[in-house]
């Protein structure tokens, strides 16, 4: 980096981090839905009843599987993951701590 540039404070990256948490995962959210139509949608409704019975199957009251299933729709929506991401949801060295 040459001497005439200068970075970021931590509040400025603080603020540009804030922003795009913000808009990438709406704006993602509304390419996937250009880029796929009815038939993926009926994937993805499929795949999130197909959850929400094997946790009622597997014995979770209706409250506790509703509430992990609305988790599991944002979770693995395009705008969802990209939300965790940003947002921090995601730590890749906690994961591993855990194991």
């Amino acid at each position: 980096m040459a001497d005439n540039e200068k970075m970021p404070d931590p509040e400025q990256l603080r603020q540009i981090f804030v922003v795009l948490s913000d808009a990438v995962p709406e704006l993602l959210e509304k390419i996937t839905k250009v880029l796929y139509g009815a038939q993926e949608g009926e994937k993805f409704g499929l795949s999130v009843a197909a959850f929400y019975k094997a946790l009622i199957a597997a014995g979770m009251t209706k409250e506790q599987a509703f509430e992990l299933t609305k988790e599991y729709m944002g979770n693995i929506s395009l705008g969802g993951m990209m939300k965790n991401v940003f947002s921090g949801g995601v730590n890749v060295n906690q994961s591993r701590e855990d194991h």
